[in-house]
């Protein structure tokens, strides 16, 4: 696995291109609906259907959009863009070209940076984002005789967000795309649905000596999981350095990734930008933004990933890791804040979120938001283990009744009489009776102290583990004068 660092002589080169369809009622060029729901070539117009005679007409709610990721990275914002044709034939692309963006994109250069585990960020360059249309889907097990085309999907608005080929490993780039996911869900862009085809990542992959001229690149085409965009450049890496240690070339070419067998496959001889034959779209003038529309896309934008993060660490004392995992997604860090209101330690309500309740909602295949313990009640429940009313296990036990039954932690506790003893006169009773009835194991304990562990364990038989163990341990050893 290539999740790290490749070891000598090897480096793995990867640069990304992810395709982001921007949240708008309608598509990027026509009134039709974007939402892709309903059926087949239901939400198509003239213009996407490329009738003769239908003119595109900007929808500027994807401009600003875009616009406004631009200036979550810190990329600058062209003042003028234009769109162009990129000419390809492609079954489920009418017009036989795409309207997209070439040498003068939407947005330039900007930056996005990435936490690694081992406690390094990482800056990643961005070369820019431009705008185009999507394309629509080709439907090969649908007949048996023939592909079937679906252009629900034809038109609608994408983001093309291009990073320089600044990444080296499966993990790094993993990262990298589910930070761009926190950013566009958190800015209301995107909602970053891989498995939906809302955001779809096109992989460029070269392997070199460590040290030398990057190698020839190939391009893994349209992944759409983050756990098969960390095969696809695992599997596409592998298959270059075998390539090379047998002294042959690696081919400049398009390849899809099968993720029943974990390797990639040619699909076509890789297209140079001159291939496309770019240029301007005659039916549309360029784009050209003023300083009010920028300065209004920028008060616009929420408090970002970043910033939220550094605010976690230092508002609630968060570990670097507790935070970059909480604002990932916005619900989550929504949640976090929620649960942190009701408790006074905040670190506590983190590490519950993070480590018991995201482990159980994933075992069990849910979102957080299919949560059936509300922040509140997570609150309640961290303020019964707070103030020893639950003993961390008891605490435990109860969030997994509130996971399977829906009710609150007050219910659970009330209904299974399941407070903690925490009074020292009920404690000591039961001591005074279990060391009567136990004498040889009293008189044993001041040479053998390890007995002590054999009293604590039958208060707590006999309170049915409900006796604070710090207090019965005090108090065993107070009987027995240790």
């Amino acid at each position: 696995m290539l999740k790290k660092a490749l070891k000598d002589p090897w480096q793995a080169v990867i640069g990304l291109e992810v395709h982001a369809q921007i949240i708008s009622q309608s598509k990027l060029m026509s009134g039709a609906s974007a939402s892709g729901i309903g059926d087949a070539n239901e939400n198509v117009s003239m213009v996407d259907a490329a009738m003769p005679g239908m003119l595109p007409v900007v929808n500027a709610q994807c401009i600003y959009h875009t616009v406004r990721m631009g200036l979550a990275i810190d990329a600058s914002i062209n003042a003028v863009s234009e769109f162009s044709r990129k000419n390809y034939f492609y079954p489920d692309l009418p017009q036989g070209y795409q309207i997209s963006q070439a040498d003068k994109p939407l947005v330039g250069e900007g930056v996005v940076h990435i936490d690694l585990p081992d406690g390094r960020r990482k800056s990643i360059d961005i070369e820019r984002i431009h705008v185009e249309q999507d394309a629509g889907k080709s439907l090969h097990d649908k007949h048996p005789n023939c592909s079937l085309i679906d252009l629900n999907r034809c038109g609608v608005g994408l983001m093309e967000i291009v990073t320089k080929p600044q990444l080296s490993s499966s993990l790094e780039a993993a990262i990298f795309v589910e930070k761009l996911q926190a950013i566009l869900r958190c800015i209301g862009a995107c909602d970053g649905i891989m498995a939906r085809g809302s955001m779809r990542v096109d992989a460029n992959v070269s392997v070199c000596y460590k040290g030398k001229a990057y190698g020839t690149r190939t391009e893994c085409k349209n992944i759409n999981s983050i756990r098969f965009l960390k095969q696809a450049i695992e599997g596409e890496t592998r298959r270059q350095i075998a390539i090379l240690e047998r002294g042959e070339k690696v081919l400049q070419e398009t390849r899809s990734f099968d993720p029943v067998t974990g390797r990639t496959h040619a699909m076509r001889t890789k297209e140079d930008a001159k291939d496309y034959r770019y240029f301007p779209d005659p039916d549309l003038l360029p784009i050209v933004l003023d300083d009010v529309f920028i300065d209004k896309c920028r008060k616009s934008l929420p408090e970002l990933p970043d910033a939220k993060r550094k605010r976690f660490i230092e508002q609630y004392s968060l570990s670097p890791y507790d935070a970059s995992i909480l604002v990932s997604k916005e619900e989550s860090a929504t949640y976090f804040e929620r649960v942190a209101a009701g408790v006074e330690n905040k670190k506590l309500a983190a590490n519950w979120i993070v480590s018991v309740l995201f482990g159980v909602l994933k075992k069990c295949g849910k979102a957080l938001d299919q949560s059936p313990i509300t922040a509140e009640d997570l609150a309640q429940l961290l303020n019964f283990l707070e103030k020893k009313v639950l003993s961390s296990k008891m605490a435990k036990d109860v969030f997994q009744l509130m996971f399977e039954t829906g009710k609150s932690a007050q219910e659970i506790v009330q209904q299974q009489n399941l407070q903690q003893v925490t009074d020292e006169e009920e404690i000591e009773a039961m001591i005074t009776t279990i060391v009567a009835d136990s004498p040889q194991n009293a008189l044993k304990a001041k040479d053998n102290p390890r007995i002590i562990g054999w009293f604590v364990g039958q208060v707590m038989r006999r309170s049915q583990g409900r006796a604070n163990p710090a207090i019965v341990d005090k108090i065993v050893r107070k009987k027995l004068f240790l």
